[in-house]
Order: structure tokens, then sequence, then C-alpha cells
């Protein structure tokens, strides 16, 4: 063989060689993208699983029943806010509403306040903290800040149907009693309260749930001072006296 023959034989050689090299080097590029990109595609697709779950994490609070005599255990059942209440339930949770949210203790106003809002609905508890805000002159906060408290209680409760055959209106009569600061006697007024009730879906948030555990709410409340005929003659006679009239 000639010498320019067998060196266009070894360059041709040469030459294959790098090109065998540059084909396994592409070859391998090619499956190392192949690789990290199913890795990236399996990362994605169980960030995606991971946040279609997230919604189903929640916690159920339970309660455990033993019983005395048998010592059986069981669990009660959590209600879902979806069975129909009795109007005994209805009737104590209104009278808790309105004992707890119509008085006023300084000791325990905060404690008052939230519990109050778990019986809200979102309306509602707009009006609350509006109620309730410092900066509003006939505030609980600003009307007893020297001391004094007022104590609620409930004389009696009417349901009302709507023509529809709905029953989600109430009328609760109930007595504040004030008392000032550093006084023993009490100074009673009457009221009488309209409310709009409905049962919904008990809240997810535990403390809430304590408070509130039937997610029984309150859509609108409309309370109004209830003269009684005693107090009406009185102040009739206050007012002719102070005329002059017989």
């Amino acid at each position: 063989m000639k010498p320019d023959e067998a060196m266009k034989s070894y360059f041709d050689e040469a030459i294959a060689w790098d090109a065998d090299r540059r084909a396994l080097h592409r070859q391998t590029v090619r499956l190392a993208l192949a690789v990290a990109g199913t890795g990236w595609l399996a990362v994605l697709a169980l960030g995606v699983a991971l946040m279609l779950l997230m919604p189903l994490k929640h916690v159920e609070p339970f309660v455990v029943r033993v019983d005395n005599s048998t010592g059986i255990v069981d669990v009660v059942p959590v209600y879902a806010g979806h069975a129909e209440m009795p109007e005994t339930v209805t009737r104590y949770l209104l009278t808790h509403y309105v004992t707890v949210c119509e008085r006023f203790n300084y000791a325990t106003a905060e404690s008052d306040y939230e519990e109050c809002g778990a019986f809200h609905t979102a309306q509602r508890n707009q009006l609350w903290y509006a109620l309730w805000n410092p900066t509003n002159p006939t505030s609980p906060l600003n009307a007893y800040k020297d001391g004094s408290s007022v104590r609620a209680q409930v004389t009696s409760i009417s349901f009302f149907k709507r023509a529809s055959g709905v029953s989600d209106l109430a009328q609760v009569r109930y007595v504040k009693a004030k008392r000032t600061a550093g006084s023993s006697s009490e100074e009673a007024t009457h009221w009488i309260a309209t409310l709009q009730y409905v049962y919904g879906d008990p809240a997810s948030d535990p403390k809430v749930r304590g408070w509130n555990p039937l997610g029984f709410k309150i859509v609108d409340f409309r309370p109004e001072r209830e003269v009684l005929p005693a107090e009406s003659q009185a102040t009739t006679a206050q007012t002719a006296s102070a005329t002059g009239s017989p």
C-alpha cells in the first residue's frame, strides 16, 4: 500500500471513530435529558396529586362514650349539618345566644364577643364588629366603661312559620338587668327581639365548633325596648304631673 493511501485510510478511520464518539455522546445526552424530563414530570404529577388531596385532609373530632353500667364503648356520631333539629334544641340555642350576647361583664367581654361571633353569619359578624368597635360611642366597651355590668335573662320564646312553610323566625322576650359599679341593686328593662336563624355545616375550627357544634347561625337580630303597661302608666302620670293636667 502506498504511503498516501495508508494515510488516507488512517484519517478515514479516525474520522469514523470521532463520528462514533459524537453519536454516542449525543445518544447519552438524549438519554440523560429523557431521564431528567421523566423525573420532573413525576415530580409535577406528584405535586398536582398532593394539591388535589389537600382538601380531603381535615380533622374529624369525635366523642367516645362509655356506658356507666355496662362499660360498653362506642363513638358518638358527628353532626354533619343536614339533620332537622327539634324545637327544644333551637329553643336552647336561642336562649344561650341571647343570654351571652346581650350581657356585659368586663371580665368575660372578650370571650363573650368571640363566642357570639361563632353563631353569626359573615354579614351579621360585620355588624357585630361595628357595634363593639371602640370608636363607636354606643359600643358596650364605652357604655359600661364605668364598671357597670349587664345580665340578660330570657323569659319566653315564640316561633313563627312563613307562608312557604319555612320555620326560621323566632321572637324572644328577655330582661336586661344593669348594675352600676358599687351598687347592689339592678335596673331592669324589658326587651323583645326578632331573630332569623338557620342551620348550616358546623365549622371546621375546633374552637368555633366547641361553642357551636350544630352550625346554628343567626342571620338577623332586631332587639326593641318593650314598654310594659305599668311603665306606660307611670310615664303618663309623670307627664300629666309635669303639665299640670288632672
